[in-house]
């Protein structure tokens, strides 16, 4: 069940009475070139945003999500070219035989250079977390940082298990309003703002053959690595964020800290869901802003 709206939620610039307040209009408008590249033989779409000479940014998506899960992040991280790929078998990418980690993690170094990013700063939510950090791990010197967004350790998101389990192939819906009206997250939040849910919902389905379907590929719900393995051979800068009401707790968040050579700072973004880009998009905008313009070597 979707919650209302929070107080405040809106942000500064929303008209009274508006069901979508101005800074997410403006936000879209600021649309995304729409590239593509071939990483091992497979195509790999992405969005972009900002000044190709600007340090750049990998927006990296969760499990059973998509790059447009960053519509209306993206344009919020001003004097950064930013990045957000469909990973293969999710969105616009094609799809591939089998999937693992070490695999994505590969397109994102080969996106990287698609786009000819300078050693860009990976943001990953939930699963995306541990694709930027299998790369940052993997491909340390191909990459200036990592941000991992609730993604928790030992355990697999609830998306992972739920679609591992039921592994059919996706639910055909007469239209796309039908399928849109069938959106939920993994796991459900309190709160998920109407307008970004609509956005995000309407970009995750596509058409085919007798109807509408989801865009991800059911196959794509793989095991996870050793993470701690993972952790312990990163090498570039961490950072780890967790949301109040998400899936990592203070215990867990902190067993990802010490397993890393160098102990990252851990900060709790305070009232947020496991998406916090679905219910609290602006202080999520904020905290990355404001991480990127200190980063360690950041010259915006």
């Amino acid at each position: 069940m979707i919650a209302g709206q929070l107080p405040g939620d809106a942000g500064p610039g929303a008209s009274a009475g508006a069901e979508t307040p101005d800074w997410f209009v403006h936000a879209l408008a600021t649309g995304p070139e729409r590239r593509s590249t071939t990483v091992e033989g497979t195509e790999i779409a992405y969005r972009v945003w900002g000044p190709p000479t600007a340090p750049g940014v990998l927006l990296v998506h969760g499990g059973a999500a998509h790059s447009g899960w960053w519509d209306h992040i993206a344009p919020l991280l001003h004097g950064f070219r930013v990045v957000a790929p469909d990973m293969s078998g999710y969105g616009d990418s094609g799809r591939r035989a089998s999937y693992d980690n070490r695999l994505w993690a590969r397109e994102l170094v080969g996106v990287a250079a698609a786009e000819g990013l300078d050693r860009p700063v990976l943001v990953g939510h939930s699963k995306g977390g541990w694709f930027s950090i299998t790369a940052a791990a993997r491909h340390g010197d191909e990459f200036g940082g990592v941000v991992a967004i609730d993604s928790p350790m030992n355990m697999d998101p609830p998306s992972e298990s739920f679609l591992r389990r039921r592994s059919a192939p996706n639910r055909l819906y007469a239209s796309q309003a039908a399928a849109v009206e069938r959106f939920v997250t993994l796991p459900k939040q309190e709160m998920v703002l109407p307008y970004v849910r609509r956005h995000i919902a309407e970009n995750s389905v596509r058409e085919v053959e007798g109807g509408w379907t989801w865009k991800f590929d059911p196959r794509t719900f793989t095991r996870t690595m050793h993470q701690q393995e993972l952790l312990a051979a990163l090498e570039v800068p961490f950072v780890y964020f967790r949301s109040e009401h998400g899936l990592v707790g203070e215990q867990m968040a902190e067993e990802i800290a010490s397993s890393t050579p160098r102990r990252p700072p851990v900060v709790t973004l305070p009232a947020s869901g496991h998406h916090p880009m679905l219910d609290h998009p602006l202080a999520l905008g904020a905290v990355l802003r404001t991480l990127l313009a200190v980063w360690p070597g950041s010259t915006a």
